[in-house]
């Protein structure tokens, strides 16, 4: 009978695999993106170092020389999005060609 389709038909593991899938990237994304407060997204120190791909250690640095921008509640260091795009913004250098 080849109408007949079951669970051990190629076509159907593939399509539940590619819905594993989705449903993974579907989560991800939950996660990855916390709605924005009054319309501004923060930064944990983590989520940033991770972004910048430089250590913790480092963003410590930038903020005890002034020169990254920060908000500390109590023990929590928070970063705001704008304020770290402004800031790659202005130290961009072209290049020379």
């Amino acid at each position: 009978m080849e109408g007949i389709i079951d669970k051990e038909d190629g076509r159907i593991r593939r399509f539940f695999a590619l819905l594993d899938n989705i449903e993974k990237k579907v989560e991800r994304l939950a996660c990855d993106n916390r709605p924005p407060f009054n319309g501004e997204r923060f930064l944990t120190d983590r989520e940033l170092s991770e972004t910048l791909r430089i250590s913790r250690r480092c963003l410590q640095d930038y903020r005890d020389q002034g020169r990254i921008p920060y908000i500390q509640l109590g023990g929590k260091i928070l970063y705001r999005q704008s304020d770290i795009e402004k800031l790659l913004e202005e130290n961009y250098h072209p290049a020379l060609v």
